[in-house]
């Protein structure tokens, strides 16, 4: 779930899915087997690859898992899978715009699911483009205040990053997803401790949501990360430390 840009929700974020640790293997050796399946098995030479490979990596998942996905989509593994990129696009309480990305071997079951989490919510899938004009596929690396000044992080820009958004206590360095790798990097070689790392959807405006709107909201988020088919869900919801705290502690 990538929502606001406080390093606290994005450090809640990681301990949900670290609590899922079984399905998230799932969802990410599925990714790798599409990227390898769309661009071969090079890691060097297919940037989708090397992007789910690396993804894989910061979850800790075995090197043995990461290469039976990616012999699934060249078809030097057995039980070759079938997998298809969706994307579907609605608006969630208190109008937060969400971008739910897929990867599934049945569209059809796959949409019904999806949409079936939505009308339970009181809600509604939009059509196609309805809310993706909002959203900009960028690189983010966060590193922390502690770890590193605006200074250290010069070397991110001199390898391509746009830009470095200082927050309380974290940076944001943002990349077009092309330069992401190059960037993460020139941070990782200069001896400076990446929080997170991720090219995601980044909201070009947010939502500010209150505490009753962003406990449906995050029911909602929850269920939708449930689904084995679901592998990301992007929103731009903005909701205070405080309210985070309480509703998640």
């Amino acid at each position: 779930m990538s929502g606001h840009s406080k390093w606290a929700s994005i450090k809640h974020q990681k301990a949900i899915k670290d609590s899922r640790r079984g399905q998230a293997f799932t969802k990410l050796s599925r990714a790798i087997t599409v990227a390898a399946k769309g661009g071969g098995g090079d890691i060097e030479g297919n940037p989708s690859l090397a992007l789910a490979v690396q993804k894989a990596k910061d979850a800790s998942m075995p090197k043995d898992n990461i290469q039976r996905a990616i012999d699934k989509g060249t078809g030097a593994g057995a039980d070759a899978e079938s997998f298809e990129e969706v994307m579907y696009e609605g608006y969630g309480p208190g109008g937060v715009a969400l971008l739910i990305e897929a990867l599934t071997d049945n569209r059809n079951r796959t949409g019904a699911d999806v949409r079936n989490i939505f009308t339970k919510a009181g809600l509604a899938l939009g059509e196609p483009g309805s809310v993706s004009y909002l959203f900009d596929k960028k690189g983010v690396v966060i590193v922390e205040t502690e770890h590193a000044s605006e200074d250290d992080l010069m070397v991110a820009i001199d390898a391509g990053a746009e830009d470095i958004v200082a927050a309380e206590d974290h940076f944001e360095i943002i990349s077009e997803p092309s330069d992401f790798q190059a960037v993460r990097k020139a941070i990782e070689s200069a001896g400076i401790e990446i929080a997170s790392s991720e090219v995601l959807w980044r909201p070009q405006v947010r939502t500010e949501v209150d505490e009753e709107t962003a406990g449906k909201l995050f029911r909602l988020l929850e269920k939708l990360d449930d689904n084995d088919d679901v592998g990301e869900v992007h929103a731009n919801y903005d909701v205070d430390d405080a309210i985070m705290e309480k509703l998640h502690g």
